[in-house]
């Protein structure tokens, strides 16, 4: 049974993946990208890694939620803006990600309620992920920040107004 569930929740991964990449809308690409990464949580749950299907969804999930927030706010596009986003919360353009969002809620129910999951060796703890992290792959995380870092500035120096005197 949970194979069936597991082939479940990366078949509907795959798919939002796809309706992200295929979607000219950007505001369904972010709830398909949104959906994406709950369905990788679920997937990760099964598999064991618990703390990285916490993760999954509370960093990244959440994350893009308040970074989309965020480049909203910033833009302010007015009312043009407001009419073209009623015209799209039709009803129809919710039925696929509220599709696939009921499956994964009641793949997770229901191996909440039985239990199991795919786990063959031992349980990832948080400590033993900052071990790994600090330790050899301290570098690859060093990297990773400045990277972000480098977006950051980036990010401000492109959306910034220029004042003149």
């Amino acid at each position: 049974m949970l194979y069936v569930l597991f082939y479940t929740a990366a078949l509907v991964a795959v798919f939002s993946t796809a309706r992200v990449i295929t979607s000219v809308n950007a505001v369904h690409a972010l709830l398909y990208l949104i959906l994406s990464l709950v369905a990788s949580g679920v997937v990760f749950y099964l598999m064991g890694a618990y703390f990285a299907a916490l993760l999954e969804v509370i960093i990244y999930a959440g994350a893009i939620m308040v970074l989309f927030l965020f480049a909203v706010m910033m833009l302010n596009l007015g009312q043009r803006t407001l009419d073209q986003e009623r015209r799209w919360l039709q009803p129809s353009v919710w039925r696929w990600p509220t599709a696939m969002a009921t499956v994964l809620l009641i793949e997770f129910l229901f191996v909440l309620t039985k239990g199991q999951s795919f786990a063959t060796g031992h349980i990832v703890t948080p400590k033993e992920v900052g071990i790994q992290l600090l330790g050899p792959y301290v570098l690859a995380v060093e990297l990773a920040s400045m990277l972000l870092l480098a977006g950051l500035v980036g990010a401000y120096h492109l959306a910034r107004r220029e004042v003149k005197p």
